[in-house]
């Protein structure tokens, strides 16, 4: 039997495009209350205007550790609980290693790793007082396939999918299911693609990206298993991939 998400309490990251909006979106029509975070405010606001439920809009810069707990406590402090933690804010970058910047490299890791461990620390204990909770972790298929031509996105992604492993073992017990999505490529801002038409085109005729909605999609057939199913890894790609 499906679990049902309605009612619950879910913070999103990264929640102001792409794979976090959609999935945003796809959670307030299940009835979930949300606490959506980013850097960009106003887009925030305007999406939360826009859905059906209560929300709380949150500015929050995943590379800075306070705002991680501004946005918890904020969560807490207007739902009084957290049942979901989204851990989806990321940063891509691809090219040759040695032509990089390793600040722009040590950013990446700060944002993709660090703050996913933040996020997740941030919400354990209250998700073990109420005797469960979720916490899904966007990853990405070159966790699972290091790419050669995105070697520190890919090794960020390694990381997030140890701390799902070993998080998942060490929580199960209390209740709380630790898991990752982890698609190919998707077509959103991350990726340069924001106009309508050329996602369509990139996903319903060249079949070579996956769209912010089959994500969100993924992401709600994960939460919405019955308790004592945890699905750890949903890796999902394109049809023609490239990888």
């Amino acid at each position: 039997m499906k679990q049902s998400v309605r009612g619950k309490v879910a913070i999103i990251t990264g929640a102001s495009s792409g794979i976090g909006e959609a999935t945003a979106r796809a959670l307030a029509r299940q009835g979930c209350k949300l606490a959506l975070a980013a850097r960009s405010y106003e887009k925030l606001e305007a999406l939360a205007a826009e859905l059906p439920v209560e929300c709380l809009a949150v500015s929050a810069d995943m590379s800075q550790p306070a705002d991680i707990s501004n946005m918890v406590e904020r969560t807490l402090d207007q739902f009084g609980r957290v049942d979901i933690m989204l851990a989806n804010a990321g940063v891509w970058i691809q090219g040759q290693f040695a032509d990089g910047d390793l600040d722009d490299f040590s950013a990446l890791l700060k944002i993709n790793v660090d703050a996913v461990l933040r996020c997740a620390y941030a919400v354990i204990p209250g998700m073990k007082a109420r005797g469960g909770g979720d916490i899904i972790v966007t990853s990405s298929v070159s966790g699972h396939h290091d790419l050669h031509g995105e070697p520190v996105y890919s090794a960020s992604k390694n990381a997030v999918q140890t701390i799902v492993h070993t998080l998942r073992r060490q929580l199960a017990p209390a209740g709380i299911r630790v898991m990752s999505l982890a698609p190919g490529p998707v077509a959103n801002p991350m990726q340069g693609l924001r106009d309508p038409e050329d996602i369509r085109r990139v996903t319903e005729v060249d079949r070579d990206y996956l769209s912010s909605d089959d994500c969100a999609e993924a992401i709600l057939f994960m939460l919405s298993r019955p308790p004592h199913v945890t699905v750890r890894d949903l890796v999902m790609l394109p049809q023609i991939d490239r990888v």
